[in-house]
């Protein structure tokens, strides 16, 4: 199969409920880039791409896209695209796969990159909408990430007007609501501007998901960043609360911190009992509570608030009730992929790899936090 050559630029990040989506890059890198525990852009300069480079962007990839269609069975998925085409770009053509995957996967969603899209002139991101939706008019959904600070910038009828002319949701890294820990984390924002934020884009009437780090108070402040995170999230109520949990890649500044003792990690154990608390804090909302992400030790900590909220807690207090050593071998289980579940615990199928790779690391006096601690890096 022959293909022309389409050039367009995609960033590295996108959030995993976003997996399907086309990646659309406004803006390279971070503005802030300052918060101790991210590891991502760091030494990378922020730019906006101009709005003509953009369009130019989105036109090569609706031509890339017509030409996928093309050589495939029409009808063959939502998006118009065959497994077999989809194989056969994978191996000849690369650099269109993800625009491939994309039309197979539906090719109704799209994701503006990089780490803080709205940060350009209100004009200019109508102008890229509404380019988009002439070049892709079957697209139904347009999502980005904001930090509160640059949502700020705009009035409640300005983000009513990007949802008008497309954008339906907002990711936002809300991290914490306390201030003690932002401030520490050097995230540049407050739990008040968190809120004031959060407010004007529901009342905007658009879409909002919250990402919570857990553990990202440490030891020293965990309580504080369980208990006020709830209190922002209570005020906002986002249509999506996405637990994260923090793991201290050697990249990120937070790193020295660790190395010299002036940050104190939460264990896993003491990660779930933050989130316990933090669950039970959770008053007065419809959120939907999610644990996509595979450093969270209960992925299975997912539902829809309040209807859901006992069942949630029911799965921490399990998993906190059971012996240290149960606890460990689970730990180490779903670190190394082979758990999802707190029932896959009891299938000796899964259990019984884990098990004896729990006895060997005894046997050779292996610490099994430390096993963990590496084996969670590779997923930052």
């Amino acid at each position: 199969m022959a293909l022309e050559r389409f050039e367009f630029e995609q960033g590295p990040i996108r959030p995993p409920s976003e997996a399907g989506s086309l990646l659309i890059r406004l803006t390279r890198n971070c503005p802030w880039n300052r918060c101790l525990f991210c590891p991502v852009y760091k030494k990378e300069k922020f730019s906006r791409r101009p709005v003509a480079e953009i369009k130019a962007d989105i036109s090569a990839m609706a031509e890339a896209a017509a030409k996928i269609r093309s050589i495939s069975d029409s009808g063959s998925s939502p998006g118009g695209i065959s497994r077999q085409a989809l194989a056969t770009i994978q191996a000849e053509h690369p650099e269109l796969l993800q625009i491939a995957y994309w039309l197979y996967s539906g090719g109704k969603n799209v994701f503006l990159q990089d780490g803080d899209s709205l940060l350009m002139p209100l004009n200019d991101l109508l102008d890229i909408l509404g380019f988009l939706k002439e070049k892709f008019p079957a697209v139904d959904r347009i999502t980005t990430y904001a930090r509160s600070k640059t949502l700020l910038r705009f009035s409640q009828s300005e983000i009513k007007l990007l949802g008008d002319h497309g954008l339906s949701r907002i990711h936002v890294g809300l991290e914490s609501g306390s201030d003690q820990v932002l401030d520490y984390m050097k995230k540049g924002v407050t739990g008040e501007q968190h809120t004031e934020a959060g407010l004007r884009v529901k009342a905007a009437g658009l879409s909002l998901s919250y990402y919570v780090i857990l553990g990202l108070g440490g030891q020293l402040l965990w309580r504080v960043h369980a208990l006020d995170t709830a209190k922002v999230i209570n005020r906002v109520n986002p249509d999506f609360i996405r637990m994260r949990t923090l793991a201290i890649h050697p990249a990120s500044p937070l790193y020295d911190n660790f190395l010299d003792g002036s940050f104190l990690p939460l264990t896993d154990d003491q990660v779930i009992r933050e989130e316990l608390l933090f669950v039970e804090s959770l008053e007065g909302i419809d959120s939907y509570l999610v644990s996509d992400h595979i450093l969270n030790l209960l992925e299975e900590v997912e539902g829809q608030l309040p209807v859901d909220k006992e069942q949630m807690i029911g799965i921490m207090k399990r998993y906190l009730d059971w012996s240290a050593e149960k606890r460990e071998i689970f730990r180490l289980g779903r670190r190394t992929g082979n758990f999802k579940f707190l029932n896959d615990l009891e299938q000796r199928v899964f259990a019984q790899p884990v098990e004896e790779s729990y006895r060997q690391l005894q046997k050779h006096n292996i610490s099994v936090d430390e096993q963990i601690r590496q084996l969670m890096l590779r997923f930052i």
